[in-house]
């Protein structure tokens, strides 16, 4: 049986006096991965970075796990369990591969073992200093080190952007092993809901910093009218 992981109620958040979100609520059960879409500018990164307690608060609650971290510092959330991928990537570029990943590792299941067994190519170089890795190994790199802390639920901020088909591939394969065969909870923005959505269970959209949609990652992939309206995506665009 499964038991809400994260719970968030009445959420308003932004940068400073400025509040990009209002009025969020939702909650994610155990085991379950959510993908959050929507057009640039709409709240997405905010509220993955309010999640990751990187923006400034103006109402609601966040729990995980019943523990109200509402108000705790972005450090005590990665303690309680949050795994953040961000857009930026955030890796240390004057570390080794293998220093990267240890650097923030805690106790738990996923060692560097583990990791290096789903990214072969950070095996390879794990001797190689931040700054001598591609773009995708970079990406690579970001997950491998958001799950040596062992996390309860995962934040991916658009983690296939700027990628070359075939490691988009690798990191899709990855993610798919992550959310369903370990069965890590995820929040994964994504701009290509096509290729995000058969990974997840469900599915938000955001507009101008509030929810405009919440079901099942199945019924969105086959309703045409709302991917068209918010996504701008047609069966048959590009864009999915």
């Amino acid at each position: 049986m499964t038991r809400p992981l994260l719970v968030i109620d009445g959420l308003a958040a932004g940068y400073g006096e400025a509040a990009v979100l209002s009025g969020i609520s939702l909650t994610i059960e155990e085991g379950r991965t959510l993908a959050l879409l929507g057009r640039n500018g709409t709240g997405k990164t905010t509220l993955v970075d309010t999640i990751a307690g990187l923006t400034t608060h103006h109402a609601g609650r966040i729990h995980l796990l019943g523990q109200d971290i509402t108000r705790l510092r972005a450090d005590r959330r990665a303690a309680a369990g949050i795994g953040w991928v961000p857009q930026e990537r955030n890796i240390f570029k004057s570390l080794t591969v293998e220093e990267n990943l240890t650097a923030i590792a805690r106790s738990g299941p996923w060692t560097l073992k583990r990791v290096f067994a789903m990214f072969p190519r950070l095996e390879e170089r794990r001797r190689n200093l931040g700054n001598q890795l591609s773009g995708g190994e970079q990406q690579m790199l970001a997950v491998g080190r958001a799950l040596m802390v062992n996390p309860r639920l995962l934040l991916l901020d658009e983690p296939l952007e700027g990628l070359a088909p075939i490691i988009v591939d690798e990191l899709l394969a990855a993610l798919r092993q992550i959310v369903r065969s370990e069965g890590i909870s995820a929040i994964i923005i994504e701009q290509k809901a096509r290729k995000i959505l058969p990974l997840s269970d469900d599915a938000l959209i955001l507009d101008r910093g509030s929810i405009v949609h919440h079901g099942s990652s199945a019924e969105l992939l086959v309703n045409d009218d709302v991917m068209a309206e918010h996504l701008a995506v047609s069966r048959i665009g590009t864009s999915a």
